[in-house]
């Protein structure tokens, strides 16, 4: 159809057709993308152009944590737009600045030096740029139950079956096992986990190991909370080899876990840190890694081989100033906590009630639900890398009841806004407890 200029408002239908004729869309075969068109979002839920309402209890992508449309944020991006649209990386901004300054506050411990990056996966590639050149050694310790996004590097670093299609990747990735097993053989312990990773690092020689990158809590491979001792093993055997302790906080930092970044829960300062997401809430594009100040002064008198044309952007540095003032003026971390009890409560609940729900799992709101079929077994409800008709039915259901979150393999997540309050949890959750009707139906004892 021909294509206007005007300001003309289209359709759901029209977004839909269009975006899927001229667009690709990620981790799908084109022929199976059902897009959900999306006119206008605030605070808790988005529309489609017709009116249809959705919890997004997802936070778009876990990334939209101080909820949406906040006028705070919008007016910092219109008056940095109006002021200094752009600035290449060699200059020096004030929204630059302030930013990097503000951030060695609030991460953990001596960080305090920042290379910003346009999103999480290059937070992550040049994080494990920043272990070389530092360390002078090439191999990079992952886990198999990770995320670390798509660009090249940072999908030879994911465990998880995303990244078989890119391989064989960068050379000098290794991957470990970690504490979690799958639902059907359950966690193992931190003393346990911690003898393999000390093993993987013997026999491929501590003095090739640069870094070693984990979420501290697993995102989309499970929203897997540590054993206690285990994070701050990882640290003292980074420490004790050498290898730099890379957090990938991308989903996991600002209040999503009730804390500004996971490992505050622990008390634990990686040597590198990345971040995005909720770094601007994803008003706008920006990630960052940052770095402990010993690695920071290795390049007063080296050079940094790494630069991107928009690092430091001014507009998406003043989206993130002013996204974390609305976690401090809103007290959003706070809420987080508040309201991660009450859905820790309302998880507890669903577990009991319904037999497909072979575990449940949340710090914050940063929540998971795995489903069974098989209370005995624990055989999951969609293979896993895989789905099932109930899963897939499930998430049909969800739709529908304008009920918008992640569904994958056999799980689905619970990540709202940490601006929701517990009258909107609470309808939240009763959407989900219907859901379950469905699974529950083909479970076995």
């Amino acid at each position: 159809m021909p294509i206007t200029t005007e300001n003309v408002a289209m359709t759901g239908k029209e977004i839909v057709d269009l975006s899927r004729k001229h667009t690709l869309y990620e981790w799908s075969a084109q022929s199976k993308v059902d897009p959900i068109p999306v006119a206008r979002a605030k605070g808790i839920y988005f529309y489609t152009p017709e009116g249809k309402r959705f919890i997004d209890f997802n936070s778009q992508l876990m990334s939209v944590n101080i909820g949406h449309g906040d006028p705070r944020v919008i007016q910092a991006i219109k008056d940095q737009a109006e002021t200094l649209a752009y600035a290449n990386p060699f200059m020096a901004t004030e929204p630059r600045a302030r930013l990097g300054a503000k951030l060695a506050e609030i991460t953990p411990g001596e960080i305090d030096t920042f290379f910003f990056t346009n999103g999480g996966a290059e937070a992550n590639e040049n994080a494990i740029k920043l272990a070389r050149f530092f360390t002078g050694r090439h191999k990079i310790l992952a886990r198999y139950r990770s995320y670390h996004g798509a660009t090249a590097g940072a999908i030879s670093l994911t465990g998880d079956p995303r990244r078989w299609a890119a391989e064989p990747g960068i050379p000098g990735v290794v991957h470990v096992l970690d504490p979690y097993h799958g639902i059907e053989r359950g966690w193992k312990s931190a003393e346990s986990s911690l003898a393999l990773l000390e093993e993987t690092i013997q026999l491929e020689g501590p003095q090739t190991i640069a870094g070693f990158i984990l979420e501290p809590i697993t995102g989309t491979n499970g929203v897997l909370i540590p054993p206690d001792g285990y994070l701050e093993g990882v640290r003292k055997l980074c420490h004790k080899y050498g290898i730099l302790m890379i957090a990938d906080e991308v989903m996991s930092g600002f209040g999503r876990t009730g804390e500004w970044f996971a490992c505050d829960h622990w008390k634990i300062v990686p040597d590198l840190i990345t971040m995005a997401k909720g770094l601007t809430s994803s008003y706008l594009p920006l990630g960052a890694v940052g770095m402990r100040h010993y690695i920071a002064q290795h390049f007063q008198d080296k050079v940094f081989y790494g630069g991107l044309t928009y690092n430091s952007h001014p507009m998406g540095c003043a989206a993130a100033l002013a996204t974390v003032r609305v976690y401090e003026e809103d007290h959003l971390i706070d809420n987080a906590k508040k309201m991660g009890t009450v859905m820790k409560e309302l998880l507890a609940e669903l577990q009991s009630k319904h037999p497909s729900v072979g575990a449940v799992r949340s710090i914050g709101l940063f929540g998971i639900v795995e489903l069974i079929r098989n209370r005995k077994t624990k055989q999951p409800m969609a293979p896993f890398n895989g789905t099932s008709d109930e899963m897939a039915a499930l998430g049909r259901f969800f739709r529908e009841n304008g009920l918008y979150t992640f569904v994958r393999w056999n799980t689905f997540f619970t990540n709202p806004p940490l601006c929701i309050n517990e009258e909107q949890m609470r309808e939240a959750f009763t959407i989900v407890d219907h859901g379950l009707d469905i699974t529950d139906k083909v479970v076995s004892n």
